[in-house]
């Protein structure tokens, strides 16, 4: 008997759930105009052409598109190099020298009797939008001095006055090339000449702390690759303020390392040990994981013991040496940094067995404290071992003389005149971080050395500084638009060290409270840990070697934020970028992802379609180039397409191909609005309630939608507009409800319940 009610029961609520899904099926069904749409694609199938996508060849041509507009930046540069040098060439150092110049911090300040500060002259700023909309000066660079640099100091006024060449320079390079954004010169005497020129602002505590010098772009630029060894006392004299200088000294020479040098550290007192013992007798990437593993390890150092150089020297010059002939490393500049307070015993033979008579491994010296008994033991190694001497008696010493090695390693460049072209990792442009996808936050820099070209210095090898310009990631990634790609495809960039410079999956943010930071090691994520599915890393090894290729791979593809998952079988395709460090993949989905419908649709036709109220299209999207002439940029994409296809603006640019699929798109789902419409109209109060809004997107980006309720009565108002990034087709994504969608056979709804987060905020 209680078996029977049990069935019942179950045969009950299956009766229910059977009778609540065909009522929603219908609803939706009606509601949606699904059967309609079908309809109409059917309709026009005769007509339709279906074009694979080929991978290879796309990835190839994207690639020779971005090596072109990367191409454009390098020779910006490049005439900025060549203006700098012509201009250091004919200036005449003048000890006496005074002149007034545009200071960053100071432009636009006033005294109490309302006269311009000295420095600080009338300078005239406007909101670009070229630049996030931040005030600048597109006809004039300014000067930023960090603190620690006297703003009349004579070699600061000669150079301020020599690289005032640049400024026609800055200015016509943006004229050639308008995508170009920031371009700078930083002065290996610390200025920093940035166009656009703009006002400057000092931290909380009216501290300048920005110095080109210490910059990633500054330092590699400045010098080749490099292998250190940095070799520090912890004997028992090292106590207290030295061991704390000593800390601070090997901390700065980290900092003036990238993903292109190789380091160890070495202490010593009675014995010689590797601050970390994983990494014995090896150098490791000086990527910054390594770098901050290094930093926190040189923290618990304390001091105790006799010192024993020798031993520590010895250890030193094995590695290396065995680096050197195993061609590991950076196989360019070798170097000893030895940090101490001088007492030491023998250690000339170390020399004599090692590094003597070649002198392949240079030897820099850091003299901690006051002391000055034991200076010539220390200085005489540095000497005697093509390096450089220096004594740092405070804290606020350390960072200027820890710079000095750099410009020791660059002479061979500068007198051979090896002007190299670097890219660097990729990093944050802080000023996007509410307004851009993730991915798309990041930024590289090309830059290259500035050496002096006087005959009467040329041996000494002197380097006036490094001139860069910044290359916004998210410039690169228009090149190879989401429409050519597919629903779930997408283009990612990495170095040849492995390290992403964009994907969609890579989070360079994390939330602390209501406000977005940038974790501590966004730019030294390896392609490997996102691409986790290459598990014997051919793909890794494939692109770091800058081969070109393909493979594919079964996946697992997250989305919702982590809630759902999609199986799916992806095709990538990789190329190098000819004249960079940088490899491209593209990646298409099996099925849909690589094929396009092509319709044959009239402009008339379309045109008709098109300006129906209904219907967006994807502002994210380059259906036309709308940021480069001026007058173009009010333009909505859809304006500008409309225009482009009127004839009204003839001198815009626009994607022929996306604009095709976009009028055929408007043709077979104009009837839409019709259907709609009609429904909305016959709707009354007893009719099925409870659906506030009905929507549709192509793979073209078009979108159309009808409200079946006043926009009062909404239960989602943030639903598809602009805030509301994961539903609707931006630069980096399609929308969720689509991806989703997509994945299920033809005829199905997919449904989504929407929950708040801990915030309140409905997701």
């Amino acid at each position: 008997m209680e078996v029977s009610k049990f069935l019942a029961a179950i045969l009950q609520v299956k009766s229910w759930a059977d009778a609540f899904g065909g009522d929603l099926y219908y609803i939706v069904t009606k509601y949606s105009g699904s059967l309609l749409l079908q309809k109409k694609y059917k309709d026009v199938e005769p007509t339709l052409k279906i074009k694979e996508v080929d991978g290879l060849e796309l990835v190839k041509k994207f690639s020779e598109e971005m090596q072109s507009m990367l191409g454009r930046k390098v020779e910006a540069v490049e005439r900025l190099v060549e203006a700098a040098e012509d201009a250091d060439l004919y200036h005449e150092f003048n000890s006496s020298l005074d002149i007034n110049y545009y200071n960053a911090v100071l432009i636009n300040e006033k005294d109490d009797k309302d006269n311009y500060v000295e420095l600080g002259d009338e300078f005239i700023l406007e909101p670009n939008e070229h630049f996030n909309n931040l005030l600048v000066n597109t006809t004039l660079s300014d000067i930023q001095l960090p603190t620690n640099v006297y703003n009349k100091d004579p070699d600061i006024l000669n150079g301020v006055y020599m690289s005032e060449a640049l400024n026609a320079v800055f200015v016509d390079n943006f004229e050639r090339d308008p995508t170009l954004t920031w371009q700078y010169f930083g002065s290996s005497t610390g200025f920093f000449r940035l166009y656009p020129g703009i006002k400057w602002t000092p931290d909380e505590n009216g501290v300048l702390s920005f110095d080109c010098r210490n910059r990633g772009w500054y330092i590699q630029a400045a010098t080749s690759p490099k292998d250190i060894v940095i070799v520090v006392d912890i004997s028992g004299s090292m106590k207290g303020l030295l061991l704390s200088i000593a800390k601070h000294t090997i901390v700065t020479i980290l900092d003036t390392l990238g993903e292109n040098d190789f380091v160890n550290i070495i202490a010593y007192n009675d014995y010689v040990h590797y601050v970390e013992s994983c990494f014995k007798g090896i150098l490791v990437q000086a990527d910054r994981d390594n770098r901050e593993h290094f930093k926190q390890l040189v923290d618990e150092l304390q001091a105790k013991g006799v010192g024993t150089v020798n031993k520590a020297l010895t250890e030193s010059f094995r590695i290396l040496r065995e680096f050197r002939n195993a061609g590991q490393g950076g196989l360019c500049n070798q170097a000893i940094m030895l940090i101490t307070d001088g007492a030491m015993e023998d250690y000339e033979y170390v020399f004599e067995k090692f590094n003597w008579p070649d002198r392949k491994v240079r030897v820099f010296t850091y003299l901690i404290g006051r002391e000055v008994s034991f200076a010539q033991n220390v200085k005489w190694i540095a000497c005697n071992n093509k390096g450089y001497y220096t004594q740092i008696s405070t804290l606020a010493d350390v960072q200027e003389n820890v710079m000095e090695y750099l410009h020791v390693l660059s002479r061979p460049m500068v007198i051979n005149h090896d002007h190299d072209i670097i890219w660097t990792e990729a990093y944050m442009d802080s000023a996007l971080f509410a307004s851009q996808a993730q991915s798309l936050l990041l930024m590289t820099t090309v830059a290259m050395p500035v050496f002096s070209k006087k005959n009467e210095t040329r041996s000494h090898g002197i380097l006036l500084g490094v001139v860069g310009s910044d290359v916004p990631l998210r410039e690169l990634l228009k090149l190879a638009p989401r429409y050519k790609l597919g629903v779930h495809g997408y283009a990612f960039l990495n170095t040849n060290n492995g390290y992403i410079l964009s994907h969609p999956d890579l989070r360079p943010l994390y939330k602390e409270g209501k406000k977005l930071k940038p974790k501590p090691n966004y730019n030294s994520v390896d392609l490997s840990e996102v691409e986790w599915e290459d598990v014997d890393e051919t793909l890794r090894t494939a692109m770091i070697n800058g081969e070109t290729g393909d493979l594919s791979m079964d996946v697992k593809v997250p989305v919702d934020k982590g809630k759902r998952v999609l199986f799916l079988t992806n095709d990538y395709f990789f190329t190098d970028i000819s004249g960079t460090p940088f490899s491209l993949g593209v990646v298409l989905s099996r099925g849909h992802g690589e094929y396009i419908l092509l319709g044959d649709t009239s402009v008339e036709e379309g045109l008709h379609d098109l300006l129906q109220p209904d219907l967006t299209l994807a502002n994210e999207w380059i259906y036309c180039i709308t940021d480069i002439d001026p007058d173009h940029r009010k333009l909505s994409q859809l304006e500008a397409v409309i225009r482009f296809l009127t004839g009204e603006e003839a001198d815009l640019e626009c994607d022929e191909e996306l604009v095709q699929e976009v009028l055929f798109d408007a043709v077979v789902t104009a009837p839409m609005e019709a259907y709609w419409t009609t429904l909305a109209l016959n709707l009354s109060d007893e009719a099925e309630g409870g659906v506030d809004m009905a929507f549709m997107g192509t793979r073209a980006g078009l979108m159309r939608s009808a409200l079946y309720v006043g926009t009062e009565k909404l239960s989602n108002r943030k639903f598809l507009t602009r805030e509301d990034k994961e539903s609707i087709f931006t630069m980096d994504h399609f929308p969720l409800w689509y991806r989703r969608a997509a994945e299920h056979p033809p005829g199905s709804f997919i449904y989504s319940i929407p929950f708040e987060d801990p915030s309140g905020n409905s997701a």
